[in-house]
């Protein structure tokens, strides 16, 4: 296991983390829990253990996929008790972010969510709002391709509305009208569990991302592991379609 001291400061540290938290009912299920949820409940540790790994080496973004565009799929009391351990973490650990200068932001049609869903995450979002030490993004009811179509919509209203011409759209076009615009593409992105997809997430940001997977599964995901993926990351040399190697 990777600790803390095995990072090179002299090397160059990624900005943008991006995670896939898999492996929640699979964690259950090897522990002989009652329900997948209690394995989503156990994954709310490793949220607190990533946010003090990411402090930890002055990371700058921070992007979880906490419930995508297809998990509403799930046995109904599965999403409303995943929906209900949303608010529960919002609400019991607004405060310290504050104190640690982090900003809570959201990507996703999260308006689909639950009233009381909303409402903490709202009231976080403003509480944080001028929190600059990091960025934590939850995508919430969200789906790369969905962002997607909704940035062709919004690019398409302009053009409609006389304020864009089609031959003026480029791939900077694209990338402003996307959910959060001004948070850089993810250096990193690391899925747990040992499966080897993007399961929809970030498709247009991660054109150029360095994958890590890690067998872990998500409840048992703790700062030595991020900072394996860290150590991963700076054995790198990250080209862009260059020749050379970029850092």
């Amino acid at each position: 296991m990777a600790v803390l001291e095995d990072i090179d400061r002299a090397r160059p540290l990624p900005r943008h983390v991006a995670i896939i938290m898999d492996g929640n009912g699979r964690w259950a299920r090897q522990h002989r829990l009652r329900t997948r949820l209690q394995g989503h409940e156990a994954g709310a540790e490793s949220v607190r253990a990533v946010l003090r790994a990411a402090e930890a080496i002055a990371l700058r973004y921070l992007t979880l996929y906490a419930f995508s565009t297809e998990n509403w799929k799930r046995p109904r009391e599965e999403v409303e008790g995943l929906m209900e351990l949303l608010r529960r973490f919002i609400d019991d650990n607004v405060d310290e972010l504050c104190e640690k200068g982090i900003r809570l932001r959201t990507i996703g049609q999260t308006e689909a969510l639950p009233e009381r869903t909303r409402a903490a995450l709202q009231s976080a979002i403003e509480r944080s709002r001028d929190n600059a030490q990091l960025d934590l993004v939850l995508a919430l009811n969200y789906g790369g391709r969905q962002e997607l179509c909704d940035s062709v919509r919004r690019i398409a209203a302009e053009v409609a509305a006389g304020r864009l011409a089609p031959e003026a759209i480029d791939a900077e076009t694209i990338a402003r009208h996307l959910d959060a615009p001004d948070v850089p593409d993810p250096d990193l992105l690391i899925r747990t569990s040992g499966e080897l997809r993007v399961s929809n997430f970030l498709l247009w940001q991660i054109a150029y991302t360095e994958f890590y997977a890690t067998p872990v599964l998500w409840p048992d995901f703790r700062e030595e592991t991020f900072y394996e993926a860290i150590v991963a990351y700076q054995s790198r040399a990250r080209r862009f379609g260059d020749v050379r190697a970029h850092t």
